[in-house]
């Protein structure tokens, strides 16, 4: 298990190698994910107070590239619950007035995840 905790100080346990947004979600926590988890979006995106991972998918790396985002945000359906983690949602389906957050995510990261070191470039 790993500890989340979010900015505000709530904390809660995700099984090992959950999805980070399926585990905030879940714990019912406000976050949009409106590509359905696929890192096309960059809805679920998050920030890191603590624990930022070492690592990311490569469809998490060309999107936050082509964003302009690297650096900045991670997006938090491409992140595996594997060790604990202090993160900050960053849109929500209140903060952007939506009436839904998306379709659920996959349990495992889609696309099938290619693992490169986390760069902020």
């Amino acid at each position: 298990m790993a500890t989340i905790t979010l900015k505000n100080g709530d904390s809660f346990d995700a099984k090992d190698d959950k999805r980070l947004v399926l585990a905030i979600r879940d714990h019912g926590v406000d976050i949009l994910h409106r590509c359905g988890g696929f890192a096309k979006c960059t809805t679920c995106r998050v920030k890191f107070v603590e624990g930022e991972p070492d690592k990311m998918t490569e469809a998490e790396h060309t999107r936050l590239t082509e964003s302009e985002l690297m650096g900045e945000i991670r997006l938090s359906c491409q992140i595996l619950c594997d060790h604990p983690m202090t993160v900050e949602p960053l849109m929500t389906q209140t903060s952007e007035n939506r009436s839904t957050p998306g379709n659920r995510p996959q349990d495992h990261i889609t696309p099938p995840p290619v693992w490169r070191d986390a760069v902020n470039e």
